[in-house]
């Protein structure tokens, strides 16, 4: 199963993540109001980190998204906020990078309102609701997946922490769709700042 480590800023930090933990993802936060926000100044250094970095935008503009796409040097383009199906089509025909829609999770899911987005992304993420768009460190009912209706694969996030990994795994058997985990909050000595130690013993749990 795939690990996306998110939230990442603190360059020895990163080092560290990078070489102790080999993630499959790494998430940097483009959203302002976000205590993880990652800014131009840490451009240079961030694009020449050897692992595959995600953005995280939240209902950005799509010239700044592909803007920080090209400064970054990223793979992937979380979209956090209310962005509709058809801004995800027009900015697919603009980049060949994968795009992943986060549907944040409340008490239900309407699984026909995403159908508009399944030609376009890659992925999906589902996270808990919250007013912030994510690292709330709240868990929401993962039961509500088991009526995921499509081919398309996903991951989770919202509140996983290091007694999650076996969970996780219970879930892929039911639902094969589920790709991977998304790491934020819970895994972290402050905003921004993972433990790798937890990291670690999180990726050995889930191999």
């Amino acid at each position: 199963m795939e690990i996306k480590v998110c939230g990442m800023r603190d360059l020895e930090n990163i080092h560290r993540l990078v070489s102790e933990v080999t993630p499959d993802w790494m998430g940097l936060i483009f959203y302002p109001k976000s205590p993880r926000f990652v800014s131009d100044e840490k451009a240079e250094e961030l694009k020449e980190i050897p692992v595959k970095k995600v953005g995280v935008f939240v209902n950005e503009t799509e010239e700044e998204i592909l803007r920080i796409v090209e400064k970054f040097g990223l793979s992937a383009i979380q979209l956090h906020g209310n962005e509709s199906s058809e801004f995800v089509k027009n900015l697919s025909e603009k980049t060949e990078f994968e795009l992943w829609k986060v549907i944040s999770v409340g008490e239900k899911i309407d699984w026909k309102s995403l159908e508009g987005y399944l030609p376009f992304v890659s992925k999906f993420l589902f996270d808990t609701a919250t007013p912030v768009h994510g690292g709330s460190g709240k868990k929401f009912d993962w039961k509500i997946l088991e009526t995921y209706p499509f081919d398309k694969g996903f991951l989770i996030s919202g509140g996983l922490d290091d007694k999650s990994a076996d969970e996780a795994l219970a879930l892929r058997k039911r639902i094969p769709q589920l790709q991977g985990v998304d790491l934020n909050s819970k895994f972290e000595d402050a905003p921004g700042l993972k433990n790798i130690e937890k990291l670690i013993r999180f990726k050995e749990r889930l191999a």
